[in-house]
């Protein structure tokens, strides 16, 4: 395991995600720099997390350093190290994080959550499109995090800032769907792992324009950011050096029309994955922006098929992606676990609008 990714499975991630949210302040590992200070040449030896309380005496106590050192988030010279590391002449002290700085606190807000499942260990949530999973970037408040801020305000033992806890896995703005949140320490890096070492069960739900073919299939291709867009994701030849080896499978679940109902297995996970894929393929998702899919791709070059696809990205103004299933072995017991979220009403909708299309 490299570096990169043992300090991000430490952290509570996977090496990648296959929604992960867009950030300038999202560095090569996938991670966000919060805190950055080089030792100058007359420094002597001293443990790390005393030299970074020196520097920012307001942004954390020793305490919290040393149990961000212990989730793998203070790195060295690009290396992630314990609390007992000496800081040398030279050194260069980072902190990073899961996700961007907060530019603000993070307020506890009232908003409503769909829980899906709770014990003393882990929280299973059904997220709803349009909501954030991070404060960041514009999105302060009525975040996921916001959220969970204040369905843990009680919790004394659940701190919404340490990373040692809170989300193992996120998914885009614009998909809905199942996420797991680990309420101890032991249970996100447990819960880190398996989505490393790729034992985690999730399948996706979707509506793609046109049907691909076959239609039961397999998506092998580098995921990589795109050269000319940093904001897209692209694919690259498999075995190239750019990207990473990234494998979807598909299957066309019912033909309607133009477009078609998949479902998609990933056997990796890497950044807007299943959406990139598909459109390589030549079958983005129906009305996914980013990737092409807010276009009419196929059907009728008439008015009234026009002002009828319209319809239907009215009903779903947002890619058509579903985060259906999630299944894990439970951090505390070892349970296998299995759960399902139902499609929301606007994918419900989109799907019945073509059921019944005339064209």
């Amino acid at each position: 395991m490299g570096i990169v990714d043992h300090t991000r499975q430490e952290c509570g991630y996977p090496a990648d995600d296959p929604e992960l949210i867009d950030s300038e302040e999202e560095n090569a590992s996938g991670l966000f720099e919060h805190f950055r200070f080089e030792a100058d040449k007359g420094q002597t030896l001293l443990r790390v997390d005393k030299f970074l309380v020196e520097r920012m005496p307001k942004a954390s106590s020793r305490n919290r350093i040393q149990q961000a050192a212990d989730a793998g988030c203070i790195i060295v010279n690009g290396r992630p190290v314990k609390s007992n590391y000496r800081v040398k002449p030279f050194d260069i002290v980072a902190v990073v994080m899961d996700r961007p700085r907060y530019e603000n606190e993070i307020i506890p807000e009232e908003i409503p959550l769909d829980i899906v499942y709770e014990d003393d260990t882990v929280l299973v949530v059904n997220k709803p499109a349009g909501m954030v999973v991070h404060p960041g970037h514009g999105n302060y408040t009525g975040t996921l995090v916001n959220a969970l801020a204040w369905h843990f305000r009680d919790t004394p033992d659940y701190d919404v800032n340490d990373p040692r806890l809170g989300l193992v896995h996120r998914i885009d703005k614009d998909t809905s769907g199942l996420l797991v949140i680990a309420k101890t320490p032991d249970a996100k890096t447990d819960l880190g792992r398996q989505f490393f070492n790729k034992t985690t069960r999730r399948e996706y739900t979707a509506l793609c324009w046109g049907t691909p073919d076959p239609k039961h299939g397999t998506v092998i291709g580098n995921v990589g950011r795109d050269v000319r867009d940093r904001l897209k994701m692209a694919v690259y030849p498999e075995g190239s050096e750019q990207g990473k080896h990234a494998i979807t499978h598909y299957n066309v679940e019912q033909q309607l029309s133009y477009v078609s109902v998949i479902t998609c297995r990933l056997e990796t996970g890497r950044t807007h994955q299943i959406r990139v894929h598909m459109s390589h393929i030549g079958h983005p998702l129906f009305a996914d922006a980013r990737y092409g899919g807010d276009k009419i791709l196929r059907g009728l070059d008439t008015s009234r098929y026009r002002q009828f696809v319209s319809n239907c990205m009215a009903l779903c103004p947002r890619q058509a992606l579903h985060a259906r299933t999630l299944g894990f072995r439970h951090p505390k017991t070892g349970e296998e676990m299995d759960f399902s979220a139902p499609l929301p009403q606007d994918m419900t909708a989109l799907i019945e609008k073509w059921q019944t299309c005339p064209f």
